[in-house]
């Protein structure tokens, strides 16, 4: 396995977060709807939150072994595998939670079925039963996550600082993190409802945020302010609406007509004044017409997600796949500027 690299970090007073982040909260869940790049704004977040000196765990339940190829590294076993050490000792580690090992742990640990839950695998039972029970699955990895949270070291000490959860996507963000509802609604009393009831206090307290990644655009959008609206009357504790992919605003007012068009003639006297060959006009206003169109849509979109009354965090346009150097540029955006 590749060593942990070391990532730039300021030496001098930890940094602090923007708004949206809540710095007391344990848990940071990350959803969003498909393609808006949930797993790299998580990613980018649990970074940030290393910058601060922090020791953080982020944590994927897709099975797409998604964080490893953002930092680069070898599949991740199902165990915490560190990917950066900061240099103000912030330390990220990483974890894919699989739900058979899951299951396996939590028989183990509220049971003692070590060998049985091994035997139920070998045999198939335990993808059987969670395919049965789909819900079952989100309970498991849901369990998982709050053991992260709240473990502690011999000395009393939480294991992490911070957990970041790439979680599911808005469509089935709801179910997910309530799976364990229905578990406890089942069971009454025992290890089972203890276990449950824990899940549901982290994840309906004040020691967890929600945080929605989206693009300005009308159905990532649409799909926020629904899941917004889903995630509240539910009880969990939202954060901040986190817009990837932001095109800056280059055209300015009078740029292009009322029509969406560019006055060739005029673009090509100013490329001329500025030593640029005029032939290149048509095809530069044809771009400025498809951007200013695009930039509309944005301002548009953004207009929309002013309906909801929660921290806006802005990350920059960059083409997917994203790579570690971009991942640290992300981070910045969630971290406040000192200069």
């Amino acid at each position: 396995m590749a060593a942990p690299r070391v990532a730039a970090s300021p030496a001098s007073a930890p940094a602090s977060l923007v708004a949206g982040i809540p710095s007391g909260a344990r848990l940071h869940v990350v959803t969003g709807k498909g393609g808006t790049g949930k797993t790299t704004a998580a990613a980018a977040l649990a970074l940030a939150l290393a910058t601060t000196g922090k020791k953080v765990l982020l944590v994927e339940v897709e099975s797409r072994q998604a964080i490893a190829q953002l930092f680069d590294t070898p599949p991740m076993p199902y165990e915490e595998v560190r990917l950066t050490t900061m240099a103000n000792r912030g330390e990220l580690y990483g974890l894919a939670i699989d739900p058979e090992q899951a299951m396996i742990e939590y028989l183990e640990m509220f049971y003692g079925l070590k060998r049985s839950a091994r035997g139920l695998r070998k045999m198939g039972a335990v993808d059987f039963v969670t395919t049965l029970a789909p819900g079952l699955r989100d309970v498991l990895l849901t369990g998982k996550v709050k053991e992260a949270v709240t473990r502690v070291d011999s000395a009393g000490k939480p294991s992490y600082d911070a957990v970041v959860l790439d979680a599911p996507p808005t469509g089935r963000i709801g179910r997910f993190l309530d799976a364990t509802q229905e578990v406890a609604k089942l069971t009454k009393f025992g290890p089972i409802n203890k276990q449950s009831e824990g899940v549901i206090q982290l994840l309906h307290g004040s020691r967890t945020a929600v945080h929605i990644v989206t693009l300005l655009e009308e159905m990532p959008v649409q799909e926020t302010i629904d899941a917004a609206g889903e995630l509240a009357a539910l009880g969990f504790r939202l954060g901040a609406v986190i817009v990837n992919r932001a095109r800056p605003a280059l055209i300015g007012a009078g740029q292009v007509g009322a029509d969406g068009t560019v006055d060739v003639k005029a673009l090509a006297a100013g490329l001329r004044k500025a030593g640029v060959a005029v032939v290149h006009a048509p095809a530069l206003a044809q771009e400025m017409a498809d951007y200013a169109q695009r930039q509309r849509v944005q301002e548009e979109n953004a207009e929309r997600l002013d309906a909801l009354d929660l921290p806006r965090i802005e990350l920059p346009d960059l083409n997917p796949p994203v790579e570690l150097g971009e991942l640290t540029e992300l981070a910045a955006c969630f971290v406040e500027d000192e200069s």
